[in-house]
């Protein structure tokens, strides 16, 4: 074999991504199969009598096959779509013993010699058939060498690409959004109506055109079954069979007929399938990036960046942040008491006004509990009172209790302003006051400009806001949010969480967030709840938990060094890892000797010396520096140590250019005893 073919495109590198040669060894068979598809085609191309080609599509042995064909592929697609959708329904969302023997079942016609599958037939549904005798007798149903058989035979072969194409799609449809949208108040025929229907509507009208243009062209099975009757069963394919033994130039007439109209199938879906997943890839912005009329990336350019902090901003319901007009509270202020079971367990109370966070290592069962409040897992069961109204036993879109998950669920196929009105259409709002007051909720979260775009128009923090203001346009008692900000850089991380906490403010419902941002957590919440391992380890206000968590996650999570241990003798901590740590008289460690505690540091509270310090400090260890991180304006210095857990400390640029610290200096570490704060576990 030669070397690699190369593109003929000069410099096809120099715009873009280079195009890599395509081995001889690949491209030689490759055109030969191309080759081997194409030259029957041409065959037919080549072979066919053109000046008397209409004369041979209408004579009236053609036209009765033709219209014979149309009637029965029309009955057999009719026929597949009542039995495949369900069908497709159960493969891709149900879970039961023998799925894969069903799916085996459904797929077989598709590999089945054709006439093997109309003698499958005959012996299922002919007059000594297993069904047949019955169907006789009691509808008076006679199958073979009828019509009807004609439709079940191609029924029965075509009905696979139908099955196989929804359920792939249903398969690939994201729970999310139906979920949202019964969270939203849309009952089970709404929300197949408006979000499952519309998504699947591509993937539907694909398998239709593959099950008809199958269904046009069946022969084998056909003329196994139902015979070959002229007004009867004699479709156009069995039309070709006959005329090509009587006059062959009007059998490749009709083959390019029926070439012609599965060709137009394959053109039509192509269209449909390879380009639109493509044009929606290219159309979508990447995450943090504004789209053209927004170029700040969002309505609020005056938003303050924030920090870290350890208390949240004294923000009220009604009092209001930055312009625009506060949000309405809920329907009707509720309060929560909810009992939960399973998986997690533990029992969770809030006032109305309350806004909650939610944190927890991975798979502490923070996203369980919001499904668990919606009624959308077995994992977990959850008693729930709202307002002293109890909707534990009421489906999901009975609950007024609204939903953005992760990925904010909006409909693809909806614009932001229908995607913002849809909870307040499925509560029964007209429809134009239902347009007002979603542009309204846009307008008040800065995206009132892109109501007329799609999702895939949006950029990330712009699409946020926007499922922000669906969920909020509600009105739910109760608002879930799991972890809304996750996907968003820094900059518009900062800005989204500005506006969602002034509108949070006003909220009069109950709000848990889920995140893993200790400044969401300190800024957003009026109280913290911790999980761990589906259990509550902590519930209090954020500056408690800032001071004195109960959880080794928790404070790292917050930037302090937190070591376990157990309580020793006159006020010292045994660390679990080996060394002793002494901390003040009087600090709240547990009484006896031997009982779980934790140790907090934090970072602030460590100073680091070249020489063994002398003095107050209580607590001395020598380490070696291992990771300098700029955090801000400061810097924090990894210090580990023979003696005791590794240390962080906090500490200026100044004066880590005053000690030289490198990776690899060695130090000293200390830390007076007043600085350690000891929690029981």
């Amino acid at each position: 074999m030669g070397g690699p073919v190369r593109s003929g495109r000069p410099g096809a590198g120099a715009g873009g991504a280079v195009r890599r040669g395509v081995p001889a060894g690949l491209l030689v068979p490759a055109l030969v199969g191309v080759a081997f598809l194409l030259l029957p085609l041409v065959g037919v191309l080549a072979r066919t009598d053109w000046p008397s080609l209409l004369h041979h599509l209408t004579t009236p042995q053609v036209t009765q096959a033709l219209r014979l064909s149309l009637v029965v592929s029309g009955w057999a697609l009719l026929l597949s779509l009542l039995m495949g959708v369900p069908l497709a329904w159960l493969l891709a969302r149900v879970p039961f013993p023998g799925k894969a023997l069903v799916r085996s079942l459904v797929l077989l016609p598709m590999v089945l010699p054709p006439t093997v599958g109309g003698v499958a037939l005959l012996l299922a549904f002919g007059r000594r058939g297993v069904l047949g005798p019955w169907l006789e007798s009691t509808f008076g149903l006679t199958l073979p060498f009828h019509t009807a058989g004609a439709v079940v035979a191609a029924a029965f072969v075509a009905m696979p690409f139908l099955v196989i194409s929804l359920e792939g799609a249903l398969a690939g449809l994201r729970p999310s959004l139906e979920e949202t949208a019964a969270s939203l108040g849309a009952g089970p025929l709404r929300v197949f109506a408006t979000v499952t229907l519309p998504l699947l509507a591509p993937a539907l009208a694909a398998g239709a055109a593959l099950t008809w243009a199958r269904a046009l062209g069946e022969f084998g099975a056909t003329i196994t079954f139902a015979g070959n009757l002229p007004g009867a069963t004699q479709t156009l394919p069995l039309q070709v069979y006959l005329l090509l033994q009587d006059s062959p130039e009007a059998a490749t007439s009709v083959s390019l007929l029926l070439l012609v109209i599965a060709m137009a199938v394959l053109v039509a879906l192509r269209g449909r399938w390879t380009g639109g997943a493509v044009r929606e890839a290219r159309a979508t912005p990447p995450e943090g990036a504004a789209a053209p009329a927004d170029p700040a990336g969002f309505a609020d350019p005056g938003a303050p960046e924030e920090g870290p902090t350890l208390e949240k901003p004294p923000i009220r319901p009604g009092a209001g942040v930055g312009a625009g007009p506060a949000p309405a509270p809920a329907a009707e202020e509720s309060d929560l008491r909810a009992e939960l079971t399973g998986y997690t367990r533990f029992p969770l109370t809030a006032p109305a006004g309350t806004t909650i966070a939610v944190v927890g290592p991975n798979g502490a069962g923070k996203t369980t509990l919001l499904r668990a409040l919606l009624g959308l897992t077995p994992r977990a069961h959850a008693e729930v009172l709202l307002g002293g109204r109890d909707v534990t036993r009421l489906p999901t879109h009975r609950r007024e209790v609204a939903w953005v998950p992760q990925d904010g669920a909006l409909f693809p196929h909806l614009s932001a302003l229908a995607n913002t009105a849809y909870g307040l259409r499925a509560r029964g709002v007209p429809r134009a006051e239902a347009r007002r007051q979603a542009r309204e909720w846009l307008t008040r979260l800065g995206v009132g400009e892109l109501a007329g775009r799609r999702p895939a128009q949006l950029s990330g923090g712009q699409a946020q806001r926007v499922a922000l203001a669906r969920a909020l346009a509600a009105r739910p008692r109760l608002l879930l949010l799991d972890e809304p900000l996750a996907a968003l850089d820094q900059t518009t991380r900062a800005r989204v969480r500005h506006t969602l906490r002034r509108h949070l403010a006003g909220f009069g419902g109950v709000c848990l967030i889920v995140t893993h941002d200790p400044v969401e957590a300190v800024s957003l919440a009026d109280r913290v709840l911790v999980l761990e391992g589906g259990e509550a380890v902590q519930d209090a206000p954020p500056a408690e938990v800032t001071r004195h968590p109960r959880s080794p996650w928790v404070a790292r999570m917050l930037g302090g060094n937190a070591w376990e241990g157990t309580a020793g003798p006159e006020g010292t901590v045994e660390l679990a890892g080996g060394g002793l740590l002494t901390t003040a008289p009087g600090e709240a460690t547990p009484p006896g000797p031997g009982a779980p505690v934790l140790a907090v540091i934090a970072p602030e509270a460590v100073s680091l010396h070249l020489a063994r310090p002398e003095g107050s400090p209580r607590n001395v260890w020598a380490g070696t520096v291992r990771e300098l991180t700029a955090v801000g304006s400061r810097l924090r210095v990894l210090v580990t140590s023979p003696e005791v857990p590794a240390l962080v400390a906090e500490i200026t640029p100044a004066a880590a250019a005053d000690l030289g610290l490198t990776d690899g200096t060695r130090v000293w570490t200390a830390v007076k005893a007043t600085e350690v704060t000891v929690v029981g576990l």
